[in-house]
């Protein structure tokens, strides 16, 4: 089980840079989280499932944003992709994304409440601190 967020750990502070390990941990939590968003999606729009649950094209979407996490070179600094100063999705799969954004992201509120509210802080605290560099 993950430890408490407190302001201690910087578990608040996201501008804070991460050790490899807490990075590692958070690219296999955003892993984990955006496999369940994509589930959720496929689920929802009532695709055609296979013997895992997704789609073809969504089973190839959890593949791509899978690769793009294992190599993304600001894991240690950036909270979420969102608020990522550099966006290495492709044009196809960043709409797909988006779709599936759109819809499985009100739903998680009743599927993940605890994640879903602690990505919801910590989005707001890093557009406050982005807002914040930009002004000086």
């Amino acid at each position: 089980m993950a430890a408490p967020l407190s302001r201690k750990t910087g578990g608040w502070n996201m501008a804070k840079r991460r050790t490899a390990e807490q990075a590692e941990r958070k690219r296999e939590t955003e892993k984990k989280v955006i496999a369940q968003m994509i589930a959720l999606y496929c689920k929802g729009q009532r695709h055609t499932r296979g013997e895992d649950g997704l789609c073809p094209q969504c089973r190839a979407l959890t593949a791509y944003v899978i690769q793009r996490s294992d190599y993304c070179p600001f894991m240690a600094e950036k909270t979420f992709c969102s608020n990522c100063r550099v966006h290495c999705y492709a044009p196809k799969q960043r709409e797909q994304i988006r779709a599936v954004m759109r819809y499985a992201a009100p739903r998680m509120l009743y599927h993940r409440p605890i994640m879903t509210l602690h990505h919801v802080v910590c989005s707001m605290a890093e557009k406050r601190r982005l807002q914040k560099d930009n002004r000086k």
